[in-house]
């Protein structure tokens, strides 16, 4: 089986986690029924004609399920995936293209869990959300590995925003340490990072081992990268090409 379908159907299999605690839930969900049975009773009991006119629950203007600490909550989960896309991807990558994404993704997963944070979800239930999420991928392009991780951050800020049950401190400190990771890691802070990039060469002379420093020097002349080594891959003799894997330390702006 292939790995993508592995991961698939072990997501799924936490989510549906919780079924192997069914008499135990069984036994739960009865108690809880007859108490709120036994509060009915009561409250039908203590009231008087006129329950009937009663408006339902779905049309009352009451906040049920967002509570006062929704906004801040939302706030901080703003603010970070702000710093993280505008003030740490974008002035790397200047790129634009996948900014509807992480915003759209992290909104919406934050919004999910903070809804479901408010019912009895089980670890496994909230592991396997969060799994078949994460293995969501784009089928009419390709997706660099770079732009998958930040999206996979996004999706995490989301969730720690809206599922973390500590004070609004812990959620800076906990959501702040993402943040400095991917600042130091991917910006330019503790060391420079290293891209490759695939080349075809026109001349198969120059590709012989004691060839290499001349052929170095054209190729930083002829890429414009810092390249500070290459690998050669496939000759084709026939075409008198050969296929260079370049490494280069990485610049604004590139992916």
């Amino acid at each position: 089986m292939q790995p993508k379908l592995l991961l698939t159907l072990f997501a799924f299999l936490l989510f549906l986690a919780p079924a192997a605690n069914l008499p135990v839930l069984t036994e739960a969900r009865a108690a809880s029924a007859q108490k709120q049975a036994l509060k009915e009773e009561a409250t039908a009991a203590g009231d008087s004609v006129g329950t009937n006119n009663d408006a339902p629950p779905f049309f009352s203007l009451k906040f049920e399920r967002l509570k006062k600490t929704f906004l801040p909550r939302l706030g901080v989960d703003l603010l970070c995936i702000l710093i993280l896309v505008v003030g740490i991807y974008y002035p790397h990558y200047k790129k634009t293209d996948y900014f509807f994404t992480f915003f759209m993704f992290n909104v919406t997963i934050f919004l999910i869990t903070y809804l479901l944070s408010q019912v009895d979800l089980s670890m496994g239930a909230a592991f396997g959300l969060f799994a078949v999420f994460s293995l969501l991928r784009y089928r009419t392009e390709d997706i660099s590995t770079k732009d998958m991780t930040y999206l996979f951050v996004c999706i995490a800020l989301g969730l720690l925003s809206a599922a973390n049950k500590g004070t609004i401190l812990e959620m800076f400190v906990i959501n702040g340490t993402i943040l400095i990771c991917a600042f130091l890691l991917d910006g330019r802070v503790l060391f420079r990072p290293v891209e490759t990039k695939n080349l075809q060469y026109d001349s198969i002379d120059k590709t012989k081992p004691e060839h290499y420093l001349e052929l170095l020097k054209e190729l930083r002349e002829r890429t414009g990268l810092d390249i500070h080594k290459f690998t050669v891959g496939r000759i084709d003799y026939l075409r008198d090409t050969a296929n260079i894997k370049v490494y280069y330390y990485g610049q604004p702006g590139s992916e």
